[in-house]
């Protein structure tokens, strides 16, 4: 006999249902949380990245468009359960791996967001350091000026310190605050790239002029497609972790349509938006500088007018703010949370995150590992594909879209304690991209089997569809030898 009483182990006010009279998000809430997403430096030199592979503008746009288009399908996918139920991922993993089972792909997703949470914030951080540089007229810090083991100056931990703090203040206060941040800050960021045109138009003499300068290596004998599909494998990956805990903003919808309409038109027109920004204002920096600048940061900082820095640095500051509060903290303090409801609730798991966050030292990650951080950071959310795959196969072929939620939150519910299916399903669409994941992680490619470097060529579709066929399968067998392992 099942117990009508949700285990404590299983659940919080955090991770309940939402109720419907508090699902209050509109199409244009989801537009306005994409914008400011989309709006980040990682977005603004993606194309720049793809460019300096031996791309033209064009082929870079194209790449970023279609990428997006691609992780939009299982973005959707996937927050049709956060809005039909009101649940959050991790919640909503437990269909597929396991009431307790759920906790290994929801800290697996934990772990990239601790990681982007860091660094996102060393960049704010910076950003704060550099605006008080300029305004209070004192030389930015050097080697010479570094705590000893620490690797800063205490002016520039001081300034990371600060803007970890600001973060935490605000998500601490819930949902309902990072809704208006992220609306606020969502016009004010379109404004701000709208100026950056502007300047990118008048310096190089209109956008014919300016797109047709090129500063991009040849292709060369390699062609565009060896270039592309990694890079276009790398693109959904940027997004591909953000598609899994959809769920977590999705639970807030008023309707399906919402979400879908505010998701659909939002996510890839921002990110082509953002993309196309970086590639002409990086071809103006050339023009007006002689050098390309990539990083906002440091064109910011070659202004010679102070309100100009100044202005320009607190964008920087409002896009990496915005970015982390809805991208890297909310997904992790639910799922540090659904370790144990009982002791940790979403404030407290907002925090794990960001004590994470400091202790992983973000900026040696970003100065030591160099073109390898975001190599590691988006190969591993391609790899993240694997748990994609269980899940939209549990939840559309298996469970046809039915979930039993009283279920979901009980430990004698219908749902197993831990889903060896699932598991099994994860491990194997893993295995094949491991070595590929490795070898580029730690930049020793050259030496990887060319087999195994054209499988993590595709290792998010691989992932993605082997560990959706092996779940199905076993699904199948299982369900034939066992009539009530699927409800």
């Amino acid at each position: 006999m099942h117990s009508p009483i949700p285990s404590p182990r299983l659940c919080n006010p955090d991770l309940a249902p939402v109720p419907p009279e508090e699902r209050t998000w509109t199409a244009g809430h989801f537009a306005a949380l994409w914008v400011s997403m989309a709006v980040c430096i990682p977005a603004y030199t993606g194309a720049a990245g793809l460019m300096s592979q031996g791309m033209k503008w064009w082929q870079a746009l194209t790449t970023i468009l279609l990428g997006n288009l691609i992780v939009l399908i299982p973005m959707l996918l996937n927050a049709h359960a956060g809005t039909r139920y009101g649940i959050p991922f991790p919640v909503l993993v437990r269909a597929s791996f396991g009431t307790f089972g759920a906790n290994v792909p929801a800290l697996m997703r934990a772990i990239i967001a601790c990681g982007w949470f860091g660094i996102q914030t060393w960049i704010g951080g910076e950003s704060i350091y550099l605006v008080l540089s300029n305004l209070m007229h004192f030389k930015p810090a050097t080697s010479a000026d570094q705590l000893p083991g620490l690797g800063l100056s205490a002016g520039q931990f001081a300034c990371f310190l600060f803007f970890w703090a600001a973060q935490m203040l605000l998500i601490i206060r819930g949902m309902r605050v990072l809704r208006r941040v992220e609306t606020l800050a969502a016009p004010l960021l379109l404004l701000g790239g709208i100026v950056l045109l502007g300047w990118a138009a008048s310096v190089g003499g209109g956008f014919g002029k300016l797109l047709a300068f090129t500063h991009a290596s040849e292709q060369g004998s390699r062609g565009f497609w060896p270039i592309f599909w990694p890079n276009l494998t790398a693109t959904v990956g940027f997004w591909a972790t953000l598609s899994l805990n959809i769920p977590d903003f999705t639970r807030y919808a008023r309707s399906q349509r919402d979400q879908v309409v505010g998701q659909s038109l939002a996510l890839p027109l921002s990110m082509l938006l953002v993309s196309f920004i970086g590639i002409a204002v990086s071809n103006a920096t050339v023009i007006k500088f002689g050098e390309v600048i990539w990083n906002p940061v440091e064109l910011v900082g070659r202004f010679e007018s102070p309100w100009v820095v100044v202005i320009g640095l607190f964008a920087i500051i409002l896009a990496t703010l915005s970015t982390n509060l809805a991208a890297n903290i909310v997904s992790p303090a639910n799922d540090f949370a659904n370790v144990n409801p009982a002791k940790i609730n979403f404030r407290k798991g907002a925090m794990i995150t960001g004590v994470i966050g400091i202790l992983i030292l973000p900026w040696r990650l970003y100065t030591d590992l160099g073109q390898y951080i975001f190599t590691w950071l988006i190969g591993y959310g391609a790899l993240l594909g694997a748990i994609a795959g269980v899940m939209l196969t549990d939840y559309y072929v298996v469970r046809r879209c039915r979930l039993e939620v009283d279920d979901l939150y009980r430990e004698d519910g219908q749902y197993p304690r831990v889903n060896q299916t699932a598991m099994i399903s994860l491990a194997v669409g893993i295995a094949p991209n491991l070595p590929g994941f490795i070898a580029h992680a730690s930049g020793r490619q050259d030496s990887l089997a060319p087999f195994w470097n054209g499988l993590y060529t595709h290792a998010w579709f691989v992932s993605l569809f082997l560990s959706a066929a092996i779940y199905f399968l076993l699904t199948k067998f299982t369900s034939r030898t066992n009539p009530d392992v699927i409800s």
